[in-house]
């Protein structure tokens, strides 16, 4: 009986823990998070570059022309299976590589963006960046 008692618990626990982690991992709003009216222009250096589920993000050193300092910007996109639909590569960006990225800034103010365009300036090669803003992919990895 007491083992009874034991895998119930456990059971129960469990159960609780897979109701619980869904919700924790939920994904977010863009208008929670970004402000469509305000869209940045950043040209910098590939300092990082996260491939993963459920977002794309990548992070730039860009000159602050107002302080002469780097700051490193963490910039969104969409998720790996949608950028590789419209021409990506996971090997396409890569670390110091020189990007002019358009996006939109977070409303918190913070240094992170949600592109909407990536251009590989050494390549002259624009692709889209899957944003959540309206789901575009501008450019398309044709250019």
């Amino acid at each position: 009986m007491r083992l009874v008692k034991k895998i119930s618990l456990v059971i129960a626990a469990y159960s609780l823990w897979l109701a619980v982690v869904p919700a924790t991992q939920g994904h977010h709003s863009f208008a929670a998070q970004y402000d469509s009216n305000k869209p940045v222009t950043l040209q910098g250096f590939v300092t990082k570059v996260e491939w993963y589920n459920p977002h794309v993000y990548f992070y730039v050193d860009v000159e602050n022309t107002e302080t002469g300092e780097w700051d490193n910007w963490g910039i969104e996109m969409g998720p790996p299976h949608m950028l590789q639909n419209r021409g990506w590569k996971r090997n396409d960006m890569q670390i110091g590589d020189e990007l002019l990225v358009e996006a939109t800034r977070a409303r918190d103010g913070s240094l992170t963006a949600n592109a909407r365009s990536v251009k590989l300036v050494a390549q002259d090669k624009v692709l889209g960046a899957a944003s959540s803003e309206d789901q575009t992919l501008t450019g398309g990895g044709n250019n």
